[in-house]
């Protein structure tokens, strides 16, 4: 029981920003979204660690702000970006289903950091789980609800934001994660900045129909709150209580993730999207087996 409502709550909360997201860019422009969120988000961070807590011994040194930036540009800047990006083209489901992909790309990358040949089940997993979202997602190329573009985006920034997980476990960080994870936050989001001046000049026509309505807000609000804040306190939870069993949890975050874009946004659940949410379950099972 320890880790049973903790878990499905972590599960449901995680699996919901994809709708969250996908309701947030029908308001305005994807990376608009992305830069308020990032803003907000990273500003309440800092503010609650210098302005509440008054850590001592939390400002980065200058060896930190070059990892916090690196950190910033894989995690935040690019990964979230083409997250919102992706979500004006990808069904929000299949958003859901790609981010359970994510600890396939981690064991995949970490191989190559390492400088070993992948496992057997690393890519053996990996080749499921991407099996699995292309069977999923065939059905919704054909109705318009996900785009070839949309997809590529997607993958992209399942690599970027598996880059930063690998790169993150390699530093020993002396500062405190709330400090870590305020800057890396807030840095992405000026990082981001020259992204979203150039596509508003690029195509002006899509900032100018942006309406920062309660759709919107209510957006931004469970992004950062439910999201940011609830969920990973719960992931963080689950950890110290067991690594491996919570990453088990995981393994529902697709389910939450169809059932939500069903419910919510009229997206089709078809067998296509049942085979492929079980060959993505059954990869993350392989690729985590030891």
């Amino acid at each position: 029981m320890k880790q049973l409502i903790p878990g499905l709550l972590f599960a449901a909360l995680w699996a919901s920003a994809s709708v969250a997201t996908k309701f947030g860019v029908q308001s305005v422009h994807p990376l608009i979204l992305a830069n308020v969120r990032f803003f907000i988000a990273g500003g309440g961070m800092l503010l609650f660690v210098y302005g509440i807590q008054r850590r001592k011994n939390a400002w980065p040194s200058r060896t930190e702000w070059g990892q916090i930036t690196i950190f910033a540009l894989l995690n935040t800047t690019i990964y979230l970006g083409a997250f919102v990006l992706a979500l004006k083209q990808v069904s929000a489901g299949i958003g859901s289903l790609s981010t359970a992909t994510n600890p396939l790309f981690i064991a995949l990358l970490s191989a190559i950091w390492l400088r070993r040949m992948p496992r057997w089940n690393e890519t053996g997993g990996l080749v499921l789980g991407l099996a699995g979202v292309g069977i999923a997602t065939y059905p919704l190329l054909q109705n318009s609800y996900s785009t070839v573009e949309g997809l590529l985006i997607l993958l992209g920034g399942m690599i970027s934001v598996s880059a930063a997980t690998v790169y993150y476990a390699r530093i020993e960080w002396r500062l405190p994660t709330l400090v870590v994870n305020g800057w890396q936050v807030l840095i992405g989001g000026i990082l981001l900045i020259p992204f979203t001046v150039l596509s508003a000049v690029l195509d002006p026509a899509a900032f100018s129909v942006s309406q920062y309505d309660e759709r919107f807000w209510l957006s931004v609000f469970w992004l950062i709150v439910p999201v940011s804040v609830m969920a990973l306190q719960l992931w963080f939870y689950l950890v110290r209580q067991d690594a491996i069993r919570a990453s088990l949890w995981l393994f529902l975050c697709p389910i939450f993730g169809f059932a939500y874009s069903y419910l919510l946004m009229g997206e089709p659940i078809t067998s296509y999207t049942v085979v492929g949410t079980g060959l993505v379950i059954g990869g993350l099972w392989l690729g985590r087996k030891k």
